[in-house]
Formats: structure tokens, sequence, C-alpha cells
């Protein structure tokens, strides 16, 4: 019998009590299957140090990220829940509470004020963890209130996109938000007040084809899906293979259809850069 595995080190064991290690410490990239330290990849802004994968981030901690501590968030238009009593598998009004529970969030945009190097703004964030950062009406109702405020107070509008596109269960009525979103932001046209409109990963559907791609200045984070139509869908469509990284942001940049593809380290920087240009 050995008395020091026997009985010493069950007594220190007793007498310190068992340490608990959390298991979410670690996070794996997706794209280089690399263990990262969850402190760390947030202290790099959810940026791989490996291969400099962009992680999706919440629409809370991209407005911690981009205006510090040093912002204000709007109340934005309460709208009717499931105005069309919309089922599949589960209700529409189910999925919508359990959505707002999870993320503590009304809706998946985010509309705030605040300072980005002395210079204050208004923006809006999308949200890819609330239902696919689809655009209902309570998100249109988010970005006109944006859009509103920035003219009202004589602003420049940053709007963060991470979405899916629009929210089938609403049907029409989601759909309706393409042309209320469009003819919000031209709005700002009127007052020479700039719009940057920063695509994020995923920007898909009907906001990459309504308010999106109608910035000033059009901003894409390093590797970012951007499109209409899924790539699979299109294939299946027009019978040819796509072109390698088709609908990613270095691919666009070469085809003209945005201005700027930043790291995400970069952004605050690049964007405070060019709202002191235009303004």
């Amino acid at each position: 019998m050995n008395w020091i595995t026997n009985f010493v080190r069950p007594k220190l064991q007793a007498f310190v009590g068992k340490k608990e290690v959390p298991d979410n410490l670690w996070e794996t990239c997706p794209k280089c299957s690399q263990m990262l330290l969850k402190r760390e990849l947030e202290n790099n802004s959810f940026v791989c140090k490996h291969c400099d994968h962009h992680f999706r981030i919440s629409a809370k901690q991209r407005l911690s990220f981009f205006l510090g501590n040093n912002f204000m968030v709007m109340d934005t238009p309460k709208v009717k829940a499931d105005p069309l009593k919309f089922k599949d598998n589960k209700k529409y009004s189910d999925r919508l509470k359990e959505a707002q529970k999870k993320n503590s969030t009304y809706d998946s945009v985010i509309v705030a004020s605040g300072t980005i190097e002395k210079k204050k703004v208004t923006v809006a964030i999308f949200d890819f963890n609330f239902m696919g950062g689809s655009m209902g009406m309570a998100a249109g109702e988010a970005i006109v209130t944006a859009c509103n405020y920035a003219r009202n107070n004589n602003l420049p509008l940053i709007i963060f996109s991470s979405s899916g596109g629009a929210r089938m269960q609403e049907g029409i009525l989601s759909l309706m938000q393409m042309p209320r979103t469009v003819i919000a932001v031209n709005s700002l046209s009127k007052t020479n007040l700039p719009f940057i409109s920063v695509l994020t990963d995923p920007t898909t559907g009907g906001v990459s084809a309504s308010f999106a791609m109608l910035g000033d200045i059009i901003i894409a984070e390093k590797d970012a899906t951007i499109g209409f139509a899924g790539s699979r869908v299109i294939e299946e469509t027009i019978k040819e293979k796509l072109p390698q990284n088709f609908q990613k942001s270095e691919y666009l940049i070469e085809k003209g259809m945005i201005d700027i593809v930043v790291h995400r380290k970069e952004l605050n920087k690049k964007i405070s850069d060019i709202i002191e240009f235009l303004t």
C-alpha cells in the first residue's frame, strides 16, 4: 500500500476541494480547426490568430467593439407580433419569444448613437443570432428609426449588416421592408449625410438586395459571404460551376461590387477616416 497515494493525497484533495474546470473555455476555429482560448479570442476581436478567420459576433459584442462604453441604445417602435398567425412545425410567436429570451433583445437589429474617435454617429447593427438576422417589420422599423435619428441630428449613419434576408414568417409584410429601408437611407442624401454600409458574414437575401448595397461607401469585412441567393441555388439554376470564392468579399471587390475590404481590427480607424473625409 502506497501511503502517499492512498492516504495523504485524498486528505489534501478533501481539504483543498475539487477544482472545477469550466468546459466552455475553448472555441474551435471552423476554418483551421485550431483550439482557441475564448478569452484570447475575445481580446483579438474574435479573429483567429492562426488563420485570420473572422468569427461571427453578436450585435451587442460588435456595439461594444465599435463604440466602447460611450453609446446610448435607442428604443425602436414595437410592431404586432405574428401578424399572419404563421405556423410551420412551431408557432412563429413561440419562435420570436425564444429568440428574444435567448438574445435579450427585442428583434434582430439594435440601434444606438455614440462616438467613434470623438465623432458622433448613429449605428444600426444586425444580429445573426436572432433568427438568422432576418429582416421583418421590427427590423424595418429599426432601420427607419436609425435613418430618421441620423437625419434629425445631422449625424453620419453606419449600418452593420449580417442577415439571411427577409423573414418569411411575415410574408409580404417582410418584403415590404426592402423598399421602406431603401427610401429611408436615400433620404440622407438630401442632407449630404454619409451612409456607410458595413457588410459582415453573411449578408444575403433581401438585406443585400436593398439598403445594404446603397452605402456612399460599402465596406466588407474580410472573407464575408455576400450575395442574394445561395451559391448552390445559383449553380442548380444556371447549371454551371461558379468561380472559386464566389460571393466572398475579396471576389466582390475585384468585380467592383464593394469599395473596401477591411480587417476587423482596422475597421474603427477606417470608418473614422472615411467620416472625416466625407464630412
